[in-house]
C-alpha cells in the first residue's frame, strides 16, 4: 500500500509489532476472520494527523508445528514480504518438552526465543541511530518495559505508545510508555490483504480458508 503525502514537519513514526502476542491475542478474542493481516496498513490506520510512518518492523519466528499450520504461517509470511515498508526479524523454536504434574505424562512442546529481545534491540537502536520521533509497540508483553524505560531516560523527547492487540494488556507496559490504546475491530476489519495477493515473480498466494 503506497504511503500518503504527509507534511515536512511531520513526527516519524515506526511500529514494532509482535506477531506471536497480536496472533494468539486474535485467537483468544475469537478474530480468525482478521489474522490475514496487512500490518503496514494496520500502521498506517493507527496514525493520528500529523504523524508519518518511516518503518515498520515484524517479529516472529518459524513455528514447529504440524506441516498445515506451518504452510499457513509461510503463505501468511511470503504475503507480508509483498508489503512496503516492512522488515522482518526472525527468533526461532526450542523444544521445551511439558509434564503434567498431576499424572506425569509427558508430551513434546515448544517455546519461542529471542522475540522480546529483537524487539527491545531494534527499538534502543532506532532510537539511537534516531530514526523515530514515535514508536509505536504492537504488543501486551511486559517484558519490554526495560527498553522503554532506557528509551525514555535517555531520549526524552521521544514518545513512547503501546497499542495492545486483543484481549493482550499489561499494567506495567501501559504505565512505561507515554500513552496506550487497544486495537479495535474495526481497525483490524479496515486492515486486511486482499483475498489473493500477487508476488513480484507473478505467484498467487491465497488467504487460507481456516486458521485452525
Amino acid at each position: 500500500m503506497p504511503l500518503k503525502p504527509v507534511a515536512v514537519n511531520s513526527l516519524r513514526v515506526v511500529t514494532y509489532i509482535d506477531g506471536f502476542n497480536l496472533y494468539y491475542g486474535l485467537k483468544s478474542a475469537r478474530f480468525e476472520r482478521y489474522l490475514w493481516l496487512d500490518v503496514v496498513r494496520l500502521s498506517l490506520n493507527l496514525l493520528k494527523p500529523g504523524q508519518k510512518l518511516v518503518g515498520v518492523k515484524y517479529f516472529t519466528s518459524r513455528i514447529s508445528g504440524p506441516e498445515d499450520k506451518r504452510k499457513r504461517q509461510n503463505t501468511f509470511l511470503e504475503a507480508l514480504g509483498t508489503l512496503r515498508p516492512l522488515d522482518v526479524f526472525y527468533g526461532h523454536f526450542l523444544e521445551k518438552p511439558r509434564e503434567c504434574f498431576k499424572c506425569g505424562y509427558k508430551w513434546p512442546g515448544y517455546e519461542e526465543k529471542m522475540t522480546d529481545v529483537n524487539i527491545a534491540t531494534q527499538l534502543l537502536v532506532d532510537a539511537y541511530e534516531n530514526i523515530y520521533d514515535c514508536g509505536i509497540i504492537i504488543s501486551g508483553d511486559s517484558d519490554l518495559v526495560p527498553p522503554v524505560d532506557a528509551i525514555r531516560k535517555h531520549f526524552p523527547q521521544k514518545r513512547m505508545i503501546v497499542a495492545f492487540p486483543p484481549e493482550r494488556r499489561s499494567d506495567m507496559l501501559k504505565n512505561a510508555c507515554n500513552a496506550w490504546f487497544h486495537i479495535g475491530r474495526a481497525t483490524l476489519d479496515e486492515s486486511q490483504l486482499p483475498d489473493e495477493v500477487v508476488k513480484a515473480d507473478g505467484f498467487k498466494l491465497t488467504r487460507p480458508l481456516t486458521w485452525m
